[in-house]
């Protein structure tokens, strides 16, 4: 096959949007290019993340009703800072709270017939383990600046999307911008726990004010980076996963039970159909590609051997994708009994499923059946399968119960449309714009070399569910592609969070570009 073989098929399956950058306010985009790069605005996103980061709005599982459970109060602390920061965005915007602690800000646009753009963050953090605080280099709310570094819990996931979000809109009210888009900012408090008081209540009211498929597109956090052939692949993700824990109940043979689900793990298989198969096929773009696996990639359209091929290539290689081709299973919980000396008369497990984008909650419940009845029927149990009874005139030694074990059933969510749609190739362009000129002016996403750009699909576990209504066209991006964007001895969710404040001010300038091409744009 010739290159311009490879070059028409590449624009086809993945193609890339051209950099865009904002025409109509290029002397606004070209000053704040200028400002997000001086030390006076680093200085400043530090002041802003810090203060919101000092604030430690905590939300556990199994919170109670905003009106009984005292632990919600803590975000009152957090609304005050931001109205304290941000008075031009408190002077100029609607802001309404949805059940008590849900921020939704409204900037209304000059134009009604353009459908608004719907940006989101979450207030609350994760809980720090007390016994973890002295293992942080760093208080986990000292919000403390190293010059570096930003640190707390929340510095990464996700005060930094919010405070990003804030600041943009902060700036460029400064500067006088007017959008023709009416913007809305729509921020939960409990997506650490279940996003249903959150999340869950800001969606049926943003539903009432602008209706089922009401909004151009939305951004929430999420996304992600793989360094490969000479290309950074930068993947907004348009899919997640759907979830279902799996409740089994079977005294005496539990451990019968769970033996057989990790006799037969679940495997990974390379499907078309997969989000993680469009990633793929952008490598094909990448300058350093083996021309051989290159071929297959092209092949793997319509022949299952190059599909296998490119399956057992790109796992040798990036071995966590793995996880993007199956349904995964953990058995995370397993109870019975309360004290020694004594039989239990219940014994449980609870096993997670994370299910893979071309699958389905059927498709897990069907696996429970097939791994499962045969154990029960060699102990002539019979067996509860999600409220259906399978058993004969002899089983009545027990009985094995498989069920939802908290209601959890999520089937994977719809799939964004990418390829040649308007609100993708906005994105697309807009992200280009942004990491292309970070790679090539300041710090490359690669210490060796500069990168090529690459923006492709991809998809994460999510949880988005309470916007599907709102539009079909959800994105989730949080550009943390630098090297060592987050510090590297910590993480999210765990001990020394911190995020690079070069970090912080992609985000500013993602945020920047993308409201001023949205603005520009009629195609969305």
């Amino acid at each position: 096959m010739i290159d311009s073989d490879f070059a028409n098929y590449a624009s086809t399956v993945c193609p890339q949007a051209k950099s865009g950058t904002p025409l109509e306010h290029s002397g606004l985009h070209t000053w704040l290019k200028e400002f997000y790069g001086t030390e006076d605005f680093r200085t400043q996103m530090a002041e802003w993340l810090s203060g919101a980061v000092q604030i430690p709005t905590e939300s556990y599982d199994g919170m109670g009703a905003i009106n009984e459970d005292i632990r919600w109060e803590v975000f009152g602390r957090l609304h005050e800072y931001l109205r304290n920061s941000y008075p031009l965005i408190y002077k100029t915007l609607n802001l309404t709270t949805v059940n008590t602690y849900g921020l939704v800000y409204h900037w209304q646009g000059s134009d009604q017939s353009l459908k608004p753009l719907l940006l989101t963050a979450h207030q609350d953090v994760v809980p720090v383990d007390p016994s973890t605080i002295e293992q942080w280099v760093h208080g986990p709310y000292s919000g403390y600046f190293d010059g570096t570094y930003v640190w707390g819990r929340g510095s990464c996931d996700d005060k930094s999307g919010l405070i990003s979000i804030m600041s943009t809109l902060e700036i460029l009210l400064d500067k006088g911008f007017q959008p023709k888009r009416t913007i809305v900012l729509a921020f939960g408090f409990d997506e650490e726990a279940s996003g249903r008081f959150g999340a869950g209540e800001i969606s049926q009211y943003l539903l009432e004010v602008y209706g089922q498929n009401g909004f151009a597109f939305l951004v929430d956090e999420g996304g992600s980076a793989m360094i490969a052939y000479g290309a950074a692949i930068l993947s907004p993700h348009i899919a997640e996963k759907g979830y279902l824990d799996v409740g089994i109940e079977g005294i005496g043979i539990i451990s019968k039970l769970l033996v057989a689900l990790e006799d037969k793990p679940l495997q990974p298989h390379l499907l078309r159909n997969q989000t993680v198969y469009q990633t793929i096929q952008c490598l094909v773009h990448a300058p350093e590609i083996p021309t051989s696996l290159k071929h297959d990639i092209i092949k793997s359209q319509v022949s299952d051997k190059a599909l296998a091929r490119v399956q057992e290539t790109i796992l040798a290689e990036f071995p966590d994708l793995k996880y993007l081709m199956q349904t995964t299973q953990a058995i995370d919980l397993i109870s019975g009994g309360v004290k020694v000396n004594a039989l239990p008369e219940r014994v449980t497990a609870v096993v997670n499923h994370r299910i893979d984008v071309a699958s389905s909650v059927d498709a897990v419940k069907e696996r429970m059946f097939s791994v499962l009845k045969p154990v029960s029927d060699e102990y002539n149990l019979s067996f509860n399968h999600f409220g259906d009874l399978f058993s004969s005139e002899s089983s009545d030694s027990g009985s094995v119960s498989v069920f939802d074990a908290f209601q959890s059933a999520l089937e994977p969510a719809p799939v964004s449309p990418a390829g040649h749609a308007k609100p993708w190739s906005l994105l697309s362009s807009t992200i280009r714009a942004v990491f292309e000129d970070v790679v090539g002016n300041e710090v490359s996403l690669r210490p060796d070399s500069a990168l090529q750009i690459v923006v492709g699909p991809g998809q994460t576990l999510g949880n988005t569910q309470y916007y599907w209504k709102l539009t079909p066209h959800i994105f989730r991006f949080s550009p943390f592609f630098r090297e060592n964007a987050v510090y590297p001895g910590g993480g999210i969710h765990t001990v020394n969070e911190a995020i690079s404040i070069h970090a912080m001010t992609d985000q500013v300038r993602f945020f920047t570009v993308l409201i001023l091409n949205t603005d520009e744009s009629r195609d969305v």
